[in-house]
């Protein structure tokens, strides 16, 4: 049997309110863990005229120029679908994110409803970066917050900025230097 590199892809999903179909996925950006030169990021025109104004408040987007100037869902996703195809040629892709719950659904549901399949197969299933240090460390859910993790890895400089692709990217440096402390124990 032959084993491939996993590819471990930080996912990070900006959303106009709190489920995907009646609420849209605005923004959308991927970095692999360990390889800062692979990323993606896209913004999505949004699939309905119903959002929360606070949810799209987070991201700091303006709906308004989404509605007229970025890709459709289908094109958007479609471009990401193509995007994690093409590194199949060096790993394996697995989902990862913070909290994989609220990522996962969206991304999940809407490779399903305008590609027609998950690149991460069927059930989209990944990884949740809590449940994560959850397992690894042995704490209890109060203490996997992710500003918890970068201050036990001693990870400065990483802010969190509700911009999906820096978002992605802050996850991936997050994971990258988990997964050499738990190769270094």
């Amino acid at each position: 049997m032959v084993f491939m590199t996993e590819l471990y892809i930080a996912t990070d999903v900006e959303a106009d309110g709190p489920i995907p179909g009646p609420y849209s996925m605005i923004s959308l950006g991927m970095s692999v863990a360990g390889r800062p030169d692979l990323s993606f990021y896209t913004e999505i025109k949004p699939i309905s005229d119903d959002f929360v104004p606070a949810a799209l408040a987070v991201s700091g987007l303006d709906r308004d120029r989404l509605v007229r100037e970025a890709p459709t869902a289908q094109e958007a996703m479609a471009a990401v679908d193509g995007w994690i195809e093409g590194l199949r040629t060096i790993g394996r892709p697995v989902f990862l994110a913070a909290p994989a719950v609220f990522d996962g659904m969206f991304v999940h549901w809407y490779f399903h409803r305008f590609v027609g399949k998950s690149p991460f197969g069927g059930s989209g299933a990944g990884i949740d970066l809590r449940s994560y240090w959850m397992g690894m460390n042995a704490c209890d859910w109060s203490g996997t917050h992710k500003s918890v993790i970068k201050k036990k890895l001693s990870l400065t400089g990483l802010p969190h900025t509700h911009h999906a692709a820096e978002d992605a990217a802050e996850l991936a440096q997050v994971f990258t230097a988990l997964l050499e402390r738990n190769k270094d124990q």
